[in-house]
């Protein structure tokens, strides 16, 4: 019996892998909780996939190093909110390190206490079902506990390392 086959060492650098991977044209989302003391924290996402119907289940990518680590692995719950194109700012503030997230957010409480930010295209109240450890990153399984999104909203995009409100022709 032959040995497991390995992957080779990759061929291209860590910039040129970035500058591919910006090649595709993702929504942005910023996934919340709420810490066991209270404290709602949130960060932008664009790692956000769909994983099976029955049942409802999504993940979402956050790295090792993410001062949040602590929070999204222990709680039960968090929400994915998928932003719609008028909420850029949002998603420049939730993504920026020290800034003041939190200061004029409106939003209502979901399952668990995640916050579900007014005027998202879509949420989603995710059960913290299963994580997995790939290489600088957990992977986050979600199961849906309830969703909603807004008629005719349309999404923030993310694509080439910049955001667009309209499809980038």
């Amino acid at each position: 019996m032959n040995p497991p086959r390995q992957a080779q060492p990759p061929s291209f650098s860590a910039q040129e892998f970035r500058a591919a991977l910006g090649m595709f044209a993702t929504g942005v989302t910023i996934v919340t909780a709420r810490t066991a003391d209270g404290r709602v924290v949130g960060l932008t996402a664009n790692s956000f996939n769909s994983v099976s119907l029955t049942p409802p289940l999504v993940l979402w990518s956050l790295s090792r190093a993410a001062a949040s680590m602590a929070v999204f692995s222990a709680g039960s719950h968090y929400a994915i909110n998928v932003l719609a194109a008028d909420q850029k700012a949002l998603a420049e503030r939730f993504a920026t390190r020290g800034a003041d997230r939190w200061n004029g957010v409106t939003f209502t409480e979901g399952a668990g206490g995640a916050p579900l930010l007014d005027g998202a295209a879509a949420t989603f109240e995710c059960f913290n079902r299963s994580r997995y450890e790939e290489g600088d990153h957990v992977i986050f399984v979600g199961e849906v506990e309830r969703c909603a999104h807004r008629t005719g909203a349309s999404p923030l995009l993310f694509h080439g390392g910049r955001y667009f409100t309209e499809h980038p022709l």
